[in-house]
C-alpha cells in the first residue's frame, strides 16, 4: 500500500486537529486447545496462551503508532467463546477461568479481553447455562473481562429462554456492581447475527471459523467527518454523502496501514478493518455531532433516522473502496454514554429508548450503553432485548444490546461510568409489563426469508 504526499499531509491534519485515531487493535486468538478436564489446568493453559500470544501486542502497537504517527487508542484481545473451552469442566469452574483471563489481561497491560460468552441462538448447552449462571459474579470480580452472547440469528430466530436468562444476569450484575453505577453491565453485550471478527468491545470474540490468531482493526473518525460536513454549509445531501464517502476512504486507508503493519510485526495474519464510527466522551469525537452538523437541531429530532442512514451508507461506500478486508460491524455506533452529543440530547429529552430503537434499524450496534432505572423489572429488560434483537433478525443485520439498570437511581438522574464509558442520563422505560409474553419461553422463529441458502 502506498500513500501520496497529499494523503499523508491530510492524515497528519486529521490526527493533530480532528482527533483521528485507531480506536482499537484487537488480537483474535483461538483457545480451544486450552480445554482440559481439570479446571486448574484449563485456567493455567488459558493464562499461558494469552500471555505468549499477546506478549508483544502492547509494545508493538506503541511502536507502530509512533512510526506511522497515527494514535492507537486501545489494545485488546478476543478469544474463542469461553463456554466452548469450559465445557469439559464443572459448572462451578467458570469463575476460576475468568479470573485467570483477567489476570493475563492485567499482566499484559491490554485494555479489555473479550470472548467470555456463548452462541445460544438455537438453544443452551449445559456449559452455556452454567456460564450464564456464573456470569454476574465473573463480571463483578474482574476488571478487563468482557462478555458477549449471540441470542438470536435470522436463520434460528430468537432464543427467548436465553433472553430471559440474560435479562436476569443483567439485573444480577447491576446489583453486584451497584456501588459503581452498575458498571458491570457495560461489559456485557447480547447480539443478533453476531460476527466473528468484531474488534470492538464489549462484543468481540474470536469465531471458530477464524485462524489460530489474527489482527482486526477498528477505526474511528467522527470528528474528521464533522469537520468535513461543517466545511460545506451550502451542500445538498447528495454532495455531503459524496464528501463523507471520500473522507471515509482516507480514514480506512489509514486503518488498514496500521493493521497490516502491526500484523506483520506480530507475525499473524491481518484480519479486517471495521469501518464503524466509534465515538468517545472527548468533545468533538461524536457521532451525534455529525448528525447535528448535517442540519439537525439535536440528535433524536425528526429526520435523525434519515441522517444516520445517510452517514452509515456513505462511510461504508468509502470504506469498501479503500480496503478489500472490510469486516466486523462496519456501521455507526450510537452508545449514549460514550457520545457527548447523544448523552446531551438524551438528557434534554430528545432521545428516548423508543427513538434509539428506531435509529438501530439503520446502524450496527443497537441499543448501546443505555442507562435505565435500577428498579426496571426483569421482564421489561427482557422485552427491550427481544424487541431490539427482532430488528436484527428481520433485517438480516447485526444488532447488539447493552443495557445498564443503574441500581438506586431513577429516570432523570445521571450515571457516571468514567473513562471511555462516559456518563449518561437514566432514560425512562415504557410502563406496562410483557411478563406473560416473555415467560412463554421457547423460540421466536426466524423470518421465512431467513431460509435462503
Amino acid at each position: 500500500m502506498s500513500f501520496a504526499a497529499e494523503e499523508i499531509l491530510q492524515t497528519i491534519k486529521m490526527v493533530m486537529v480532528e482527533q483521528l485515531d485507531i480506536r482499537t487493535v484487537t488480537l483474535g486468538l483461538s483457545v480451544l486447545d486450552c480445554a482440559h478436564p481439570d479446571a486448574a489446568q484449563t485456567a493455567r493453559r488459558l493464562y499461558d496462551k494469552v500471555m505468549h500470544a499477546g506478549g508483544q501486542l502492547v509494545p508493538a502497537a506503541a511502536a507502530v503508532a509512533a512510526e506511522l504517527g497515527i494514535p492507537i487508542a486501545n489494545t485488546r484481545i478476543a478469544i474463542t467463546p469461553l463456554a466452548l473451552v469450559g465445557a469439559a469442566n464443572s459448572p462451578h469452574d467458570f469463575p476460576t477461568l475468568a479470573a485467570s483471563l483477567d489476570h493475563a489481561a492485567a499482566d499484559l497491560g491490554i485494555d479489555y479481553l473479550g470472548g467470555c460468552g456463548a452462541l445460544i441462538a438455537g438453544g443452551l448447552s449445559t456449559a452455556d447455562a452454567a456460564l450464564i449462571e456464573a456470569l454476574p459474579r465473573m463480571l463483578a470480580k474482574t476488571e478487563r473481562l468482557c462478555a458477549s452472547f449471540e441470542v438470536a440469528s435470522s436463520r434460528l430466530g430468537i432464543n427467548m429462554d436465553g433472553v430471559w436468562l440474560m435479562a436476569q444476569a443483567i439485573a444480577s450484575t447491576a446489583e453486584l456492581t451497584r456501588d459503581r453505577d452498575s458498571i458491570g453491565c457495560a461489559k456485557l453485550v447480547l447480539f443478533a447475527n453476531a460476527v466473528e471478527d468484531n474488534p470492538f468491545m464489549a462484543g468481540a470474540f474470536h469465531g471458530t471459523g477464524q485462524p489460530e490468531a489474527c489482527l482486526n482493526v477498528g477505526v474511528s473518525g467522527p470528528g474528521v467527518i464533522t469537520n468535513v460536513v461543517r466545511a460545506l454549509p451550502d451542500a445538498d445531501l447528495g454532495q455531503l454523502a459524496e464528501a463523507i464517502k471520500r473522507i471515509a476512504f482516507k480514514i480506512t486507508r489509514a486503518g488498514e496501514l496500521v493493521g497490516t503493519t502491526l500484523a506483520k510485526r506480530l507475525g499473524v495474519p491481518f484480519g479486517c478493518v471495521d469501518l464503524s464510527l466509534a465515538p468517545s466522551p472527548v468533545p468533538g469525537d461524536s457521532v451525534g455531532e455529525v448528525l447535528e452538523a448535517l442540519g439537525l437541531e439535536r440528535a433524536g429530532v425528526p429526520g435523525s433516522t434519515a441522517a444516520l442512514a445517510l452517514l452509515t451508507d456513505a462511510v461504508k461506500r468509502g470504506g469498501v473502496m479503500a480496503s478489500s478486508r472490510v469486516g466486523g460491524l462496519s456501521g455507526a455506533f450510537i452508545p449514549v454514554s460514550e457520545d457527548t452529543a447523544l448523552s446531551r440530547a438524551a438528557g434534554e429529552g430528545m432521545l428516548s429508548v423508543e427513538k434509539l430503537e428506531a435509529l438501530t434499524a439503520v446502524c450496527s450496534v443497537g441499543l448501546d450503553m443505555i442507562a435505565i432505572p435500577g428498579a426496571t423489572p426483569v421482564a421489561t429488560i427482557a422485552g427491550l432485548i427481544a424487541d431490539e434483537l427482532t430488528i436484527g433478525i428481520m433485517n438480516h443485520k447485526t444488532v447488539g444490546v447493552r443495557l445498564i439498570p443503574v441500581v438506586g437511581k431513577q429516570a432523570g438522574e445521571w450515571a457516571e461510568f468514567g473513562g471511555l464509558l462516559g456518563r449518561s442520563p437514566i432514560l425512562p422505560v415504557p410502563a406496562g409489563s410483557p411478563a406473560a409474553f416473555i415467560r412463554r419461553g421457547g423460540r421466536v422463529p426466524g423470518p421465512i426469508h431467513g431460509l435462503r441458502n
